[in-house]
């Protein structure tokens, strides 16, 4: 039935998310999923928010739970845009922000939705390579561009990139939008949000589903200068006028309310990945240094496709990717609880010992 297809649907290599399988008794870290659940403030509003008022609409400018990001971010609602996960706020970003004449600039190594967005909208361009050691080196991106776009940490590295090198960058890159993906930022670094108010140029995107838990209530948001969020939503407006559910608007509000369970979760993450990066140099892996809930780690003689399915015979799943090449070596494991992470380690251990008796 192809041949009802429209032309850009042929063109099209939509992303592949991550494996949701339904094993049993799975360890799953392959989709960089909190391992805790949210905030019992978040189910109080939840429940609360299962009443007779379902059989209306919800706030269509979801108007609370941009009055609650700014609050916590010391901004304006003016400067917040809210979207259904931050997938569909960098969609919506794609759109209205980065089409533009001169070549959208990107990681050559990075979140993979980036290019499908530009085959989807039809935009130009062009990968810039990361360092020998994984990073991101701002001055590559010195040169003519229709906007620039990066995850930091980037993903899948989970490398970061230091809140002083944005700012250098967005000092030289004046005329075309800069747009950070901060997913995971919450896991070590510094947000750029804090630059919003000096860089017009600026956009900071972030979720609620890693360091707040709510993967299932798909809630994203983008900070930055009020024209740039106009933008935002005039596209929106025009593609779906009631992205949010009033469930969603709930539990997220009731999320960035909650800093002090916010807090304890990421610290908690951050804690079982210092410990799984010792265990794992231990077992002769090498990691790369990271920012976000997840590691990007390498055997020094093992391959990783086999790894990974060594490990998914004892019902563990990580993250594995094929392409490029220079990253087939690398599995990328999400940090789950202690338990998970001890379970990890011992199955690599009994791999090892398996591979020499």
């Amino acid at each position: 039935m192809s041949k009802f297809w429209s032309q850009v649907v042929h063109n099209l290599t939509p992303y592949v998310p991550g494996e949701q399988p339904k094993l049993p008794n799975l360890i799953k870290l392959n989709t960089n999923e909190n391992p805790y659940g949210p905030s019992p403030k978040v189910l109080e509003a939840l429940r609360a928010e299962a009443a007779d008022s379902l059989r209306l609409y919800p706030d269509p400018d979801s108007n609370k739970l941009k009055a609650a990001i700014a609050e916590f971010h010391g901004l304006s609602s003016a400067q917040v845009f809210v979207g259904n996960g931050s997938d569909e706020v960098l969609a919506h970003t794609f759109q209205a922000l980065l089409k533009h004449n001169a070549a959208l600039l990107f990681p050559d190594i990075t979140y993979s939705f980036y290019p499908v967005y530009c085959r989807l909208y039809g935009i130009q361009y062009q990968t810039i390579p990361l360092t020998g050691s994984f990073e991101i080196n701002v001055d590559d991106y010195r040169q003519p561009n229709g906007g620039i776009i990066f995850p930091n940490p980037n993903a899948p590295t989970g490398r970061l990139l230091a809140l002083a090198e944005i700012e250098r960058l967005l000092k030289v890159n004046t005329d075309s939008v800069v747009v950070v993906d901060e997913a995971y930022i919450d896991f070590g670094g510094e947000s750029a949000v804090v630059l919003v108010n000096q860089y017009p140029q600026l956009l900071v995107i972030h979720t609620l589903s890693k360091a707040r838990s709510l993967a299932g209530l798909r809630v994203g948001y983008a900070v930055g200068h009020p024209d740039l969020i106009d933008a935002l939503q005039r596209v929106k407006d025009s593609f779906n006028s009631y992205p949010l559910d009033r469930f969603a608007q709930a539990g997220a509000v009731a999320a960035m309310q909650d800093r002090a369970y916010f807090e304890n979760i990421r610290q908690k993450v951050i804690t079982t990945r210092t410990k799984l990066i010792s265990d794992l140099e231990a077992l002769d892996f090498s990691v790369l240094p990271s920012g976000a809930n997840f590691i990007f780690a390498r055997h020094v003689s093992r391959d990783g496709a086999d790894l990974t399915a060594q490990l998914r015979e004892r019902s563990i799943i990580v993250r594995h990717f094929k392409n490029p090449a220079r990253i087939a070596p690398f599995l990328r494991i999400t940090i789950g609880t202690e338990y998970q992470c001890r379970s990890l380690v011992e199955a690599l251990r009994e791999i090892e010992a398996t591979a020499n008796p």
